[in-house]
């Protein structure tokens, strides 16, 4: 697992396996990053179900304002800590090790310009993690929101007033974009 762009491009990540944790591939990474093209620098951008910290600073390396990451494994969040430490990150983020419903539920900041979300495959989240960031107020009148999801996941085509305007597939995942209608 590596970086693929910006300040940190070609530098290798810390990965492990566990159940928890299926880091997006290279390709998948690199389709995401294009399609969201423009969208990454400057902007605030939520990570949720962090694991290993991947999508978060791929983020920082394209020149994100800042992100926060939402976590709440243990061991993810020692792999999180050992990655940005060495890339020497320390500042333009904040890590959150709290369940993410709950952090979508409470959340009452600033509006997100960006939220990325890999739920573990193995619980069938995709569906409850819309219907929440669209009843949350991560969201903005810009706001784009990905959500990655087993192909045997239910993922509707809009959550209130949060649409899918496109969808990507690679063998078992979707990628699923969204934006306020």
């Amino acid at each position: 697992m590596r970086v693929i762009s910006g300040k940190y491009r070609g530098h290798h990540l810390v990965d492990f396996k566990a159940d928890n944790i299926r880091p997006t591939t290279d390709r998948v990474k690199e389709t995401l990053f294009n399609k969201l093209m423009g969208r990454v620098e400057d902007a605030r951008v939520l990570d949720l179900f962090s694991g290993t910290g991947n999508l978060a600073i791929e983020c920082m390396s394209r020149g994100a304002a800042w992100v926060d990451l939402v976590e709440n494994h243990r061991k993810s969040l020692g792999i999180i800590k050992e990655n940005l430490s060495k890339l020497k990150i320390n500042e333009g983020f904040k890590v959150f090790p709290i369940d993410a419903f709950k952090y979508i539920k409470e959340y009452s900041g600033e509006p997100y310009d960006l939220v990325i979300a890999d739920p573990p495959f193995t619980q069938a989240l995709a569906d409850d993690l819309g219907k929440a960031i669209a009843s949350s107020r991560l969201l903005g009148a810009d706001t784009w929101v990905v959500i990655e999801a087993s192909a045997q996941e239910t993922v509707l085509e809009n959550y209130g007033t949060l649409v899918r305007f496109d969808q990507r597939t690679f063998g078992d995942k979707h990628l699923n974009f969204f934006a306020p209608a």
